[in-house]
């Protein structure tokens, strides 16, 4: 059901994606705003909760075909796949914040950097190891 009216599996991935999005950038907004966390570790905080609802919606959403024992292995498997694509994420996020005074006063755009170039990466890791058709 959620197949057809969602389209392919890389489309409910993307979906899954932008929530995450709106997670990683608003956690990372909140902490700039709110504490004295300073933006590059702010956004290890912000992506490790960006990363834990990701998870649970694409193990229900996306990849609902996967069947595991465990939840807390599963869980530390995504991430510990994902942090290649997190990794990406993360190098090009520091990136655009060392040369861009603009991503500097807009964090939200290196998030959104970082987040598109790591997001084949990540596709690909769930696809064929976390999530794969046991």
């Amino acid at each position: 059901m959620i197949g057809r009216v969602f389209g392919s599996q890389f489309t409910r991935y993307c979906l899954v994606g932008a929530i995450g999005f709106m997670l990683d950038a608003g956690v990372l907004q909140l902490l700039a705003v709110f504490t004295s966390i300073d933006l590059y570790m702010g956004r290890v905080i912000s992506y490790l909760f960006a990363a834990t609802g990701t998870w649970l919606l694409n193990r229900h959403f996306t990849f609902s075909n996967r069947k595991t024992v465990r939840l807390h292995s599963e869980w530390s498997y995504y991430v510990t796949l994902n942090a290649i694509g997190g990794g990406i994420n993360y190098g090009a996020y520091a990136f655009c914040l060392l040369m861009f005074e603009t991503v500097r006063a807009w964090p939200v755009l290196g998030v959104a950097i970082g987040s598109t170039i790591g997001l084949v990466v990540n596709f690909t890791t769930n696809k064929y190891w976390v999530f794969r058709t046991a």
